[in-house]
């Protein structure tokens, strides 16, 4: 079974701020807390990945830090992320919550987990979290290019960091493009488009052509492009195949026919609708 380490091997990329992060993570999204979100984690963190995605909102931060503590891996080996919940009004003494519910000393990032009330009132606070050393990195989620550069406008310690809805189906090119210019790195979740992408004709075709599943093609996309990306899934075998995408490539022909799957027209926002 092929593993999701945290050696600089490919498997992983730098953020502008030096600090390493696992290209492949397992979210844990609408993953009720207790036992169906232990195991989840326990079993990808088996498998080898070495990068959870957790938020203040998800209830869940209990759960990934008892896993993580019972996998017996060092701390230090594995790259955990949660999020601010912005209708709080302190980051940086929610993220001294969270790091008592997971039952660590600091996170390897902390993100705004989206904008609201303004894209640039938190980050004052995510700032104060990040000098405090609670957060060895700080970003955003959900930021469009313009409240990107909005934060970029009065922040001291810039975000490295936008995770956004991003698959071939959401190809953001205006925002990955916004995202690249200012080096913030981007994170795709929901890539398989919380299940639904799985089915698409063309996506199949690829994954029959190359002897993969729809899922691990998806994921190989964002992969390929150097992407953060965080596959959620709370089955053990799923969970497994999701890591295997470091052992095959897209052809470029392939990776065009993805590309031509945007249903967003290249938008440099992270949004269609807001749920806030």
């Amino acid at each position: 079974m092929a593993a999701v380490s945290s050696e600089a091997d490919g498997r992983t990329r730098a953020l502008a701020d030096g600090n390493e992060i696992p290209l492949v993570g397992l979210g844990v999204w609408q993953v009720p807390d207790g036992r169906e979100c232990e195991e989840a984690v326990a079993w990808a963190l088996e498998a080898g990945y070495r990068h959870i995605d957790t938020a203040q909102a998800y209830g869940n931060e209990r759960s990934v830090g008892k896993a993580l503590r019972d996998s017996g891996l060092p701390r230090e080996d594995v790259f955990i992320t949660t999020k601010f919940y912005p209708a709080r009004q302190d980051p940086e003494a929610e993220a001294q919550r969270s790091l008592e519910r997971l039952g660590v000393d600091s996170l390897d990032l902390y993100i705004v987990h989206w904008p609201q009330g303004g894209p640039t009132w938190a980050w004052d606070g995510m700032q104060r979290a990040h000098e405090r050393g609670y957060a060895r990195s700080i970003g955003v989620s959900n930021f469009s290019a313009s409240e990107l550069d909005a934060v970029f406008a009065i922040a001291d310690v810039h975000p490295v960091v936008n995770q956004i809805q991003f698959s071939p189906f959401e190809y953001r090119r205006g925002l990955l493009d916004a995202c690249d210019g200012r080096r913030v790195a981007v994170e795709a979740y929901s890539p398989l488009g919380t299940g639904r992408h799985l089915g698409d004709a063309q996506v199949a075709d690829i994954a029959e052509r190359v002897g993969r599943t729809p899922a691990q093609v998806l994921i190989r996309w964002a992969v390929q492009r150097d992407l953060i990306v965080l596959p959620k899934s709370t089955h053990r075998e799923r969970i497994e195949q999701n890591a295997q995408v470091f052992d095959f490539e897209l052809s470029e022909a392939d990776v065009a026919t993805l590309d031509g799957l945007d249903r967003t027209n290249g938008t440099d926002r992270a949004l269609e609708s807001l749920w806030w």
